[in-house]
């Protein structure tokens, strides 16, 4: 039998053989779950007997072939897509894809924003570089101290280790320093996810999440949000599906800017602890926005301390070149996390660990974090106010985004950059069941259409900003997009 350049042998078919390049390979299927076929295809894949390009059979041909249901398939394909050894060209077909030299991960890629000049730049998510607190005294306050030649001190140094325990949002049995929340979120995710795995996110989420996922081909449970993160019921409802994890933002969710309160933290602890099958369930916290927050620093970990991994980032707060996050939770999976990270990089730079010290403790520095608040605090609310008169419905957010509400993502975007304004388009921020729609070429989808603003880098015109986001965020383009 031939099916789309692959042939499938047998009565009862139970091996595969893809003609490739004028090769042939054969391959048996021994499990025709989801994960079975994933894998067979992934070693055909990555052995180059299917090359890049090539097209493969269609769900409903390899479905009849292997006798199992074509959900079974389509789960097969929907892990091979995540994980990016194919993808879907729509009517086309489902095709193996072309090794690519992008640095950026797809969603990133989507995040990403053009090189192109622009007037404003709202897209990028980053920090004010003037709210920022100086490095130069920093640097020539630690010069004479930081150490620089060990291999074998402790990855943290002591001093450093106990301005955060004292600052922790809970009592946690280990805190190590890393590269980065997206680097802490990444180790962490490498120690308890395998190949197949569910694990629960925001909805919508941090694009960089989704995309750890798809490399480590793990399914997305996305679950709702209200203005004070995800809601107890859905989150109850997606523990059903017997996940690993949960990801979530605790404070100035991105893209929603939405912070827990201690009794939505409570309340969301308590339906983690009555759901069944999940005994080795781990809640990962990305603490982002950390000291720029200001909503009071909140964990589940104050109810599930042998649960929860606790990640603060000082990017915002401190500077995205600094490259420093500390990481909390339970002593076994940290030094889990420890020890594999001693073969790649070792150890955060203990200079920097000096420098990032120095900025917690000196006084200069400590105002200057306390004024980005209040200013982050001030054009938040500003432009909140300015679009909420103008009929555009935006949630009071904390933290520097805000998560727009539009009529259509695409005609918003066009529209903001004839006014020489960029802002991020809403659509990688979604899980992919999320966006199943906006895949196949439709534009609705849960909750319409948003793009993200990155408020905190607005420093005035704020009235000239809200007047060209409502314009753009009731304006439907011609087609019904």
């Amino acid at each position: 039998m031939v099916v789309s350049g692959i042939h499938v042998t047998g009565a009862h078919p139970t091996g595969l053989r893809a003609d490739a390049s004028a090769l042939t390979a054969l391959a048996e299927f021994p499990d025709t779950t989801p994960r079975g076929i994933a894998g067979v295809i992934a070693r055909l894949v990555n052995t180059g007997d299917l090359a890049a390009g090539e097209r493969l059979p269609t769900v409903r041909e390899l479905a009849s072939a292997l006798g199992v249901s074509p959900a079974t398939v389509s789960q097969a394909w929907q892990a091979l897509s995540r994980a990016g050894l194919i993808e879907s060209r729509g009517r086309a077909g489902s095709f193996v894809r072309s090794a690519t030299s992008a640095r950026l991960a797809p969603r990133m890629r989507g995040m990403a924003a053009p090189n192109d000049p622009v007037r404003l730049d709202l897209s990028r998510g980053t920090p004010d570089p003037l709210l920022l607190p100086a490095l130069g005294p920093a640097l020539s306050r630690v010069s004479a101290r930081a150490e620089t030649g060990s291999y074998q001190a402790e990855p943290v140094i002591p001093a450093l280790a106990s301005v955060l325990a004292a600052s922790w949002p809970s009592t946690v049995e280990s805190i190590m320093v890393v590269d980065g929340a997206l680097d802490a979120i990444s180790r962490t995710l490498e120690q308890v996810v395998r190949f197949g795995d569910r694990v629960i996110v925001e909805s919508p989420g941090f694009p960089p999440f989704l995309d750890l996922l798809d490399v480590l081909g793990a399914e997305a449970v996305p679950v709702r949000l209200d203005e004070y993160g995800m809601v107890p019921d859905a989150l109850g409802r997606a523990l059903h599906r017997r996940p690993v994890a949960v990801l979530l933002q605790p404070r100035a969710q991105n893209p929603t800017g939405a912070s827990m309160t201690p009794a939505r933290a409570e309340e969301l602890a308590r339906v983690i602890r009555a759901a069944s099958d999940v005994d080795d369930l781990v809640v990962i916290e990305d603490d982002h926005s950390g000291l720029i927050s200001t909503e009071g620093d909140v964990t589940l970990g104050t109810w599930l301390p042998d649960r929860v991994v606790h990640v603060r980032s000082f990017s915002k707060s401190h500077g995205p070149d600094l490259r420093i996050a500390a990481l909390g939770g339970p002593r076994e999976l940290v030094d889990r996390v420890v020890a594999r990270r001693m073969l790649g990089p070792g150890w955060t730079s203990r200079m920097l660990q000096t420098i990032l010290l120095d900025l917690l403790t000196e006084g200069a520095s400590i105002d200057a974090v306390a004024e980005a608040r209040r200013q982050y605090y001030t054009r938040q609310r500003a432009l909140g106010d300015a679009l909420r008169a103008r009929g555009v419905p935006v949630a009071p957010a904390d933290g520097i985004n805000l998560w727009v509400p539009v009529l259509s993502e695409r005609s918003a975007l066009v529209q903001l950059a004839a006014a020489g304004i960029r802002v991020a388009a809403g659509t990688p921020f979604l899980a992919a069941s999320d966006s199943a729609d906006a895949a196949n070429g439709s534009r609705s989808r849960p909750g319409g259409d948003f793009v993200r603003v990155t408020v905190g880098v607005l420093r005035d015109g704020t009235d000239e900003v809200a007047d060209a986001l409502a314009t753009a965020a009731h304006h439907l383009a011609a087609g019904g997009y």
